[in-house]
């Protein structure tokens, strides 16, 4: 579906309806949108956004990228959620000619290699990785794009190795609902690749006592958004992620962020080829308080070898009690709505089964 500066499609599908619905009621003015958080780090929950807020953040995106009126854009992230709205938002705003598709694994497999281009598009890890595994189709698309943002989700080692087959500059983003998107970037491939996050212009961070991030910003209507995000800050415009303050796992009463757990386990299956989505969760245990675990999504058990080079390579870099207790293999992992990785419910259904 195409949405032109002063052309509104007849929707052909219900999720169609769904973008052209909020497209009319922003060009009819209207002040206020609600809309609901991911509920990847908790309960999904309803935040009221203004619409000066929704249109400085397009704004700041459009300038941090070098939008132009009349540049092409792919909108393939559920409008559902704030990723996707404000897809459609930078559309009207920077008067963009949007290509509007339901989410799906490829979005770019209607297209055309060589006769299609957008200048600008925004996809989740998970359609990066299907991007580049049909590389021959994509990667001219992918190509020609002034800049390809990769945000919902954390961008693993192993994406972020085949990400430097894409000529086109490719930013992971910082940002969440509250935050009305992202508000910081960080270039993952290319001669200027870097672990550090770049507050984007106008955009006031710090820290608080325990080193979460806190942020200010026109999008945030000028209000301090505190989160549970631990950050080592660098300078005022740029920070290093380092994990969540409250995934901490506390084993033996000894502190582990599962973030630094899951970045080793990273390393190993990139230097084994390895492909595979992962994470590592504080599980309760009787002696230890928690327990660390991972859970893997695999067809099969890992053979003994291994896991065993796993939890040595674990235990030079950050010590015996990094060391997961439990390696499980799950043959799927359960989703959130925007296609996150739903940790406590995964971890739930281990546990009833578990206790069952």
């Amino acid at each position: 579906m195409r949405i032109a500066p002063g052309y509104l499609p007849e929707p052909q599908s219900d999720y169609e309806a769904k973008a052209v619905r909020f497209c009319r009621a922003w060009l009819s003015g209207q002040s206020s949108f609600t809309l609901h958080t991911s509920g990847s780090t908790g309960t999904p929950k309803p935040i009221t956004l203004s619409r000066s807020q929704m249109a400085a953040s397009a704004r700041l995106t459009g300038q941090t990228f070098g939008l132009q009126a009349g540049d092409r854009a792919l909108a393939c992230l559920n409008v559902d959620y704030i990723a996707g709205v404000m897809m459609l938002v930078r559309g009207l705003e920077l008067a963009l000619e949007l290509t509007v598709v339901e989410p799906a694994s490829n979005p770019l497999q209607m297209f055309d290699a060589h006769a299609d281009s957008f200048a600008f598009a925004a996809f989740v890890p998970l359609q990066m990785q299907t991007l580049l595994d049909q590389g021959g189709h994509s990667l001219p698309i992918l190509n020609r794009m002034k800049a390809i943002l990769v945000g919902g989700a954390a961008v693993d080692q192993a994406l972020a190795s085949r990400l430097q087959a894409i000529e086109a500059p490719v930013f992971s983003t910082y940002g969440m609902t509250e935050t009305v998107s992202h508000i910081a970037v960080r270039r993952i491939n290319g001669p200027d690749q870097t672990e550090l996050f770049r507050a984007l212009e106008g955009v006031e961070i710090g820290v608080d006592n325990r080193s979460c991030l806190f942020i200010k910003a026109a999008a945030t209507d000028y209000q301090t958004v505190q989160t549970n995000d631990v950050v080592e800050l660098l300078d005022q415009g740029h920070f290093r992620l380092l994990g969540r303050a409250d995934s901490i796992i506390n084993t033996g009463g000894v502190k582990i962020q599962p973030e630094r757990v899951e970045e080793v386990v990273a390393g190993v299956l990139a230097q084994e080829h390895i492909q595979g989505r992962f994470f590592v969760y504080g599980v309760p245990d009787e002696r230890l308080g928690q327990q660390v675990v991972l859970f893997l999504e695999a067809e099969n058990e890992w053979p003994e070898s291994r896991m065993e080079a796993l939890k040595n390579a674990i235990r030079q870099k950050l010590g015996p009690y990094a060391v997961p207790k439990k390696i499980l293999a799950l043959r799927e992992f359960q989703e959130t709505p925007t296609g996150k990785i739903d940790k406590k419910r995964i971890v739930a259904t281990f546990l009833t089964g578990k206790n069952a």
